[in-house]
């Protein structure tokens, strides 16, 4: 419907009756998903469910009266039905009965996503009294240390473990690729996490389906993505965005020439590609020294050996989607890149680059004209990009903006001024 990159540096609001019937939690979920389609945030209005949770009457934030908006989507939530975000993009979604029979070897139900304490109940309420199959791995992780203990008062955890799941503490876990869970080469896994981008709970031979708590634990006790609802639908889902295909480098394929990168075909070349989830609590975002050897690995294994300062990175749309993590960009400015030129970039990953003085320009036409080994020459300054001799321009930069860039960075700049 909207896709990963469909919100591209907008705001979502929810509007319209259906939204009442929405809990705090329901209403987190969604909120939490805005970065899985490049918006900068969402929100839902501070009506009285909210008042009610917070015991206290709220203002909040929203739009202007009688503001415009780019997109308007009506969903009736009477004809919603279970859906799943099918490996290796999360926009690749399709309805369960789309999926139904999918053979699962392990299942995770938690994290920022599906961990609070109503998803914990609503897993339970299908798992108690039931057994996993034996070859079922099962994790089941509470979002945070209250929710933690608010399930074991309520006896979830025990119901949890005599159905012989495991329940790990709260954290990112197997979602970032870290600690117990890290499925094994051919394993399908269904998650209520948000991401599944290939290698993302980490190992790229895996491959990650994300569901609702209802639809994975049913799933866990099956052996295979199972309906909810139970039995066999007849659901398609109607909206399909398109999907790119996952490039995998090849040991030995040279992708730099001249001095470019060339990802131009590579869509969504998100920050689990650039720095593995895994290594996020190894290395620190302020260790740009200890960042650099582990860029691209898995990805390009060539990058992080062979990169050096003035180079520019060529990629396609949505670049730096997934995680908010710091450390690709920190990585990249540390490594001297002069830009990266690309169709589209995550809302988020812009935002840490012009931190970390990384220029990031959105100019298409200039993608789509490269060829490896063309020349590629930059003047921020006159807003233009030329390969091999033909001119392509965007909008020039603004002073302050290259400020920040020559200073290195936001932290410098500020320190400078």
């Amino acid at each position: 419907m909207i896709g990963s990159s469909g919100a591209d540096y907008m705001s979502i609001e929810y509007h319209g009756d259906g939204v009442k019937s929405l809990s705090i939690a329901d209403r987190m979920v969604l909120c939490n998903l805005a970065s899985e389609m490049g918006a900068k945030n969402a929100v839902f209005p501070a009506d009285e469910v909210l008042e009610a949770w917070l015991g206290t009457k709220t203002e909040g934030c929203w739009a202007d009266e009688g503001a415009s908006y780019l997109k308007e989507i009506t969903i009736n939530l009477d004809e919603i039905f279970p859906v799943v975000a099918a490996p290796h993009h999360v926009d690749n979604v399709k309805a369960v009965s789309e999926v139904q029979g999918t053979k699962i070897q392990q299942a995770l139900i938690g994290t920022c996503t599906n961990g609070r304490i109503e998803d914990l109940r609503e897993a339970a309420t299908v798992l108690k009294g039931k057994k996993l199959p034996k070859f079922m791995q099962m994790q089941i992780i509470p979002a945070s240390k209250e929710i933690y203990l608010q399930a074991m008062k309520e006896g979830l955890i025990e119901t949890f473990f005599e159905a012989g799941a495991n329940v790990l503490s709260s954290s990112c876990g197997p979602c970032l690729g870290t600690g117990q869970g890290i499925p094994a080469d051919g394993i399908n896994v269904i998650s209520t996490a948000n991401r599944n981008f290939k290698g993302r709970m980490g190992n790229n031979m895996a491959s990650i389906y994300l569901a609702s708590p209802a639809t994975v634990a049913w799933s866990a006790l099956a052996g295979e993505i199972t309906d909810p609802r139970g039995g066999n639908a007849n659901d398609k889902f109607p909206y399909h965005a398109p999907q790119s295909s996952t490039v995998d480098i090849k040991e030995g394929e040279d992708r730099f020439s001249s001095n470019t990168w060339n990802y131009a075909d590579v869509d969504n070349l998100n920050t689990d590609q650039m720095f593995a989830g895994n290594l996020t609590y190894n290395v620190q975002s302020s260790e740009p020294d200890k960042i650099m050897p582990h860029l691209f690995k898995g990805f390009d294994n060539s990058f992080s050996e062979r990169v050096k300062a003035g180079d520019i990175i060529m990629a396609g749309a949505n670049f730096g989607c997934g995680s908010s993590r710091e450390h690709p960009a920190v990585g990249l400015a540390f490594a001297g890149i002069k830009a990266v030129i690309c169709k589209s970039v995550n809302r988020i990953f812009y935002r840490s680059a012009v931190n970390q003085g990384l220029p990031i320009l959105l100019v298409p036409a200039a993608v789509d004209a490269y060829k490896q080994g063309d020349l590629v020459e930059i003047d921020f300054g006159k807003g233009v990009v030329s390969i091999a001799g033909k001119q392509f321009s965007f909008s020039p930069l603004p002073a302050k903006l290259m400020e920040i860039f020559e200073a290195k960075g936001l932290v410098n700049y500020v320190k400078n001024k």
